[in-house]
């Protein structure tokens, strides 16, 4: 940006009343001030003039010139969104929105400002300060749009990682269960099978005890000498 137009709009016709015959003398006071770059000063001056006469367009108007230059930028813009619904002079007007439009686009709020510049344009065509901010204004629109999209590519592929990321620990962990339970299984089968030989083992040592029991029994039978009868009583 060039410059910043912060022209102070000078008292009008000469008024009839003391009222409008003070706050007259508040801006001229003011005026003075400000032209000295006594910023502080001026803003006094202008805010007793509108204690004076508070729909002034011309004190709205400068007392937001004197905020902007003491670093108030929210305050100044507040009087001249108020001073634009009232004021029709093109001149005046085309200043207001060029000033809007600084504002605005210091605070990186670039579409705002480019309509502001616009509007400006449309009450005075020929600024060619208003124009240069306009212009570059819209490049820097454009420059923050694609840094907003290039962000969005990166966070896109950021979260396309992630996503993959996590499919492969879910595969990883489907790998992981079906091993776990292949090798539940196998035990269980192990365990089965020491089961049954364990029950064959038994039984064999069973029948093996049987066969030895009756063997045994036999062989006993076979020794024995029968005894006699007794007596009958």
């Amino acid at each position: 940006m060039k410059r910043l137009i912060l022209i102070i709009i000078m008292a009008g016709m000469a008024g009839q009343n003391l009222m409008a015959q003070n706050h007259r003398d508040y801006i001229r006071r003011g005026n003075r001030q400000y032209r000295d770059s006594i910023y502080d000063k001026a803003q006094v001056l202008y805010q007793k003039g509108l204690e004076k006469d508070s729909d002034c367009v011309q004190l709205n108007y400068n007392q937001g010139n004197a905020l902007l230059m003491q670093g108030q930028p929210k305050e100044a813009m507040r009087l001249y969104e108020k001073v634009s619904k009232v004021e029709h002079d093109p001149e005046r007007r085309h200043q207001i929105y060029h000033n809007m439009g600084v504002i605005l686009q210091s605070q990186k709020q670039f579409g705002p400002a480019i309509e502001a510049y616009k509007e400006a344009l449309r009450n005075d065509p020929s600024d060619h300060e208003t124009r240069y901010n306009l212009v570059l204004c819209q490049r820097q629109l454009k420059n923050q749009q694609q840094d907003q999209g290039g962000q969005d590519d990166k966070n896109g592929d950021q979260q396309d990682k992630d996503k993959q990321k996590q499919e492969q620990q879910q595969q990883q962990q489907q790998k992981n269960d079906k091993k776990e339970q292949q090798k539940q299984q196998q035990q269980q089968q192990q365990e089965n099978q020491m089961s049954r030989e364990n029950a064959e083992q038994m039984l064999n040592a069973a029948m093996q005890n049987e066969r030895q029991t009756q063997d045994k029994v036999k062989k006993q039978l076979q020794q024995a000498q029968p005894r006699r009868l007794q007596k009958q009583w």
